[in-house]
């Protein structure tokens, strides 16, 4: 489709990119109500829809005019933010009669135009407006005069001003914006990409590294609590001392090899010689195996079926995350130091 090398900055915005659009917002949960706020602190009027429940509520209370999702399809600029699996549901019965010709349609993931869960008109723009980064935190860099990163595209264009209002709804929401000298906010960037890559690429990582990342975390815990390591002292060295996070910030700020510097000469030496000896053979065999099943539309497969069947393994995976687990139980004495 387009260059995957672009990004955009502040200064790709045309002036009054939104001007004169009614921009609606389609839902009002965690990144919805982001987004929402974001955009009007910026500047912009924006209309919530959103069903008749808490998060409308809220939206209410937070001064936004509410009104069905239906009513709100037929703003100028719809940014569809519901749940991945949910939109298919509403999409072909309240919210596709209801969007005008040559309005846009924005998706803050690329997941239901990527496996063809909905069908957009031609007569519509289509845009990919999606933060890499969970709302309440980009909430929280917006409100420190900071942005945050974004994958941004042009799916169709009808209008001939599609890339002008992804653009502006970019800046508005925060990804884009300027400090007060008019220049790039610390953090602030897009990078150009399609639905497809942006859904694989979300995907992909989330069933890679998390899963290896939390299987490891609770395998040290698991051992080494086993081994005579003070459980506590387990929970605070991988985590809730807040040394990784400082790992993982020297990654964003330094690079991924070039972070290994600030290390100290013992970490640095045992953290190589570990690596060297992990056997990654079966690793790249299960990545390639995920990213294989993602591409061809099987996990959204699953997704949709679990969907439909009222999640019976997320309540499952939500019994395990509220169990009062050993490690459950060591956080909540590091908490209270004894």
């Amino acid at each position: 489709m387009s260059d995957p090398k672009r990004f955009f900055s502040i200064s790709d915005v045309p002036a009054g990119a939104l001007e004169g659009e009614k921009v609606a917002v389609l839902g009002y949960g965690n990144l919805g109500r982001t987004v929402a706020l974001n955009m009007r602190d910026s500047g912009t009027t924006v209309l919530v829809g959103n069903q008749d429940d808490e998060y409308a509520a809220q939206a209410k209370k937070e001064g936004f005019e509410v009104v069905s999702v239906q009513e709100a399809a037929k703003a100028d600029v719809v940014f569809v933010l519901l749940p991945d699996e949910v939109i298919p549901d509403v999409w072909a019965e309240i919210i596709a009669p209801s969007l005008k010709d040559n309005a846009a349609i924005a998706f803050g993931s690329g997941y239901t135009l990527a496996y063809d869960l909905i069908d957009t008109p031609s007569t519509l723009d289509v845009l990919l407006v999606a933060p890499r980064m969970a709302g309440e935190t980009a909430r929280e860099r917006f409100e420190r005069g900071e942005g945050f990163w974004a994958y941004l595209g042009v799916e169709n264009d009808a209008s001939g001003k599609a890339e002008r209002r992804m653009l502006g709804l970019a800046a508005g929401m925060g990804s884009l914006r300027a400090d007060k000298d008019g220049n790039d906010a610390p953090g602030t960037g897009a990078m150009q990409m399609g639905a497809e890559m942006e859904a694989t690429i979300d995907l992909y990582i989330e069933q890679t590294v998390g899963p290896l990342l939390g299987g490891a975390i609770m395998t040290a815990f698991e051992v080494g609590s086993q081994n005579g390591i003070p459980p506590e002292a387990l929970v605070l060295e991988m985590y809730m001392s807040g040394e990784f996070e400082t790992v993982f910030t020297a990654f964003r700020t330094m690079g991924f090899f070039k972070a290994a510097e600030s290390h100290g000469p013992t970490a640095l030496y045992g953290g190589m010689m570990r690596t060297m000896e992990v056997d990654r053979a079966p690793m790249v065999e299960r990545f390639e195996k995920v990213l294989g099943e993602i591409r061809a539309g099987d996990f959204a497969k699953k997704f949709q079926e679990e969907r439909a069947a009222g999640y019976p393994m997320l309540e499952a995976a939500q019994l395990m995350i509220e169990a009062d687990s050993p490690q459950t139980q060591a956080e909540a004495r590091a908490r209270k130091r004894g």
